[in-house]
């Protein structure tokens, strides 16, 4: 089960599993973000490439306004991911 909250107050969370099923309540969300936010990955236990694709594009929008994307909380698992995959060059994360 995936859930993710928009607290408001610039911070995201995400819990559960973050995977193709999900991608297009994902992006909703993702889409009315408009300045820096906090992507909360505390909860989360696992995300797909298509989930990745998700958080690249929002990335790529946000930086054309010298707006970012910072990812925290993220499990070790989710961490090597990012890793292997050079985005921990792309996202700050915390």
């Amino acid at each position: 089960m995936f859930e993710i909250k928009d607290d408001g107050d610039g911070t995201i969370r995400l819990s559960g599993r973050l995977d193709a099923a999900e991608v297009e309540n994902v992006r909703a969300i993702f889409d009315r973000v408009k300045q820096s936010t906090i992507i909360d990955f505390g909860d989360l236990d696992y995300i797909s490439s298509a989930g990745l694709g998700v958080l690249l594009v929002t990335e790529k929008r946000l930086g054309v306004a010298n707006e970012h994307l910072k990812l925290v909380n993220l499990n070790r698992h989710i961490r090597e991911i990012f890793r292997i995959a050079g985005f921990d060059r792309i996202f700050e994360i915390e």
